[in-house]
């Protein structure tokens, strides 16, 4: 089944809230222009939701938890499968949508469209995930135990800006199959994905209630945080922003998973193959812009050989071609917005103040066609020192920090003081440094041989130190046991 397009310069309007089964129009005087950030161009407009309007979808989704639990968990996924068909049918429009709010190119776009969807075909499996266990005469004869999974009751969560289709999709999926109902607040940056999205929700054939969604702000995530009808509390942004909301959400009872920010390290040993990472590691460092919270960010070049390593990456970076996402030969789009946009530029700027030497300078790069957008290219630094800030904070954008090191001890450790915890990876040939690295590097994901460390839906996205804040992380089991409460029935009959 084929659909038109959209047009690359379509205004999407003002957008709405969705609420108990039904998009409405928002009431708010606040109002946020939504901004194409390769073109400039105004593309829609998000109505920041006032408390009442919280409130009522917050009602929508209590109102509905105990019919949508007691539902078979077989027919609570049937709306999924269905949402599944819609987005694969769609698949094409909402990938070139995403583009035009958030500056990704293309093929990217597809891809978190494709992880959008694995995320759905796990939730799809919940009858055999939510099964308990049983034990006989487990306690003494005659006295049986069993561990029963139930669902929490309303839970919400607030998306971040880079993967505006995917990352809600590691949540209320699963929260929902497992019999919980939800309200989902997509960025107020990149809101119209969702939005599109949801009307293939409404289609879909969920029971209205049980799947709502609100534009809005930091007002609105703290009105979640506060109401006590929220039971859990879902979350990826930066780490100050994931402190301040675990802490919230703790002082007022609710489960809560917060995934923050990252500094990823990538290692890379002499024995390394160059030909067959560098194109990796490309990816890692520059793919998204460098806007990925798996993205690499310190590349830590072992032994005599770093030379030739940073070599090649600035090569093979001075290659990459900056253009709109819809265009098919571009390879790296802008980053999301102006205040991105001068946050990056700020952080190059003090990289060359702290006496870092830049060897390519993503700065100002010339985009025919483009002039107001919001570029920057490939941006790499070299005699990277670990006091330096950037071997330490977090720049989200196409800025690579060289720290060369002696020894791969010397790179675990350099990676273990990092505040951060997400991800590293190591490019080796040798079976004894891959085992070295991923049993004593302090990271959640880890890569050997690939510098994105990506788990698939199957699996728990990990993080650690200051880039999760939780006990459960999303996806996997790990977003079974979190929109899950585990009750023992302990019984004899006499």
């Amino acid at each position: 089944m084929s659909h038109p397009l959209p047009e690359v310069a379509r205004h999407h309007g003002r957008l709405e809230h969705f609420i108990d089964g039904q998009f409405v129009a928002g009431e708010a005087a606040r109002v946020l222009p939504v901004v194409n950030p390769a073109t400039a161009e105004e593309i829609a407009e998000v109505p920041l939701a006032t408390a009442a309007e919280v409130d009522r979808a917050l009602s929508a989704a209590a109102g509905v938890f105990d019919e949508w639990r007691e539902t078979p968990p077989n027919l609570r996924v049937q709306p999924l499968y269905r949402l599944k068909v819609l987005l694969e049918e769609h698949y094409e429009e909402i990938a070139r949508v995403l583009v035009q709010e958030h500056g990704k190119v293309i093929d990217e776009a597809r891809g978190s469209v494709r992880r959008t969807i694995d995320n759905l075909e796990f939730a799809c499996g919940i009858p055999s995930l939510l099964m308990g266990h049983t034990l006989e005469d487990g306690a003494a004869g005659g006295i049986d135990e069993e561990v029963l999974r139930q669902p929490l009751g309303v839970c919400a969560m607030a998306a971040p800006f880079n993967f505006p289709a995917m990352v809600p999709f590691w949540f209320w999926p699963v929260a929902v199959a497992c019999g919980n109902t939800f309200v989902v607040k997509p960025s107020e940056q990149v809101p119209i994905t969702q939005s599109r999205i949801f009307s293939l929700i409404a289609e879909a054939g969920f029971p209205p209630g049980v799947v709502n969604m609100i534009h809005g702000d930091r007002e609105t995530v703290e009105q979640l945080l506060a109401d006590p009808r929220v039971r859990a509390f879902s979350f990826v942004g930066s780490t100050p922003v994931a402190r301040a909301l675990y802490a919230g959400a703790a002082r007022n009872g609710k489960r809560v998973q917060c995934q923050g920010g990252a500094k990823n390290f990538l290692a890379v040993m002499p024995d390394a193959d160059l030909a067959a990472c560098v194109p990796n590691m490309v990816s890692s460092f520059f793919g998204n812009a460098g806007q990925r919270c798996l993205a690499g960010a310190v590349l830590v070049p072992v032994g005599r050989e770093a030379g030739a390593v940073v070599g090649e990456l600035v090569q093979a970076a001075r290659q990459i071609r900056l253009g709109y996402g819809l265009d098919e030969r571009a390879q790296m789009g802008p980053v999301t917005g102006r205040r991105q946009y001068e946050r990056v530029r700020g952080h190059i700027e003090r990289g060359c103040a702290e006496g870092a030497e830049i060897l390519l300078d993503g700065r100002d790069p010339q985009v025919p066609g483009y002039p107001r957008g919001c570029f920057i290219g490939p941006t790499v630094f070299d005699r990277v020192t670990p006091e330096m800030a950037l071997a330490r904070e977090e720049v989200f954008g196409p800025v690579v920090a060289v720290v060369r090191a002696a020894t791969l001890e010397d790179a675990i450790a350099l990676a273990n003081t990092s505040r951060f915890g997400n991800a590293a990876s190591i490019y080796t040939a040798s079976g004894r440094a891959a085992r070295e690295f991923k049993y004593r590097v302090q990271a959640g994901n880890v890569g050997i041989n690939l510098g994105i460390a990506a788990p698939m839906a199957y699996f728990p996205f990990g993080g650690q130190k200051d880039s999760f804040f939780g006990d459960l992380h999303g996806q996997g089991r790990d977003g079974v046991d979190f929109f899950t409460d585990r009750k023992v029935v302990i019984s004899r009959w006499i």
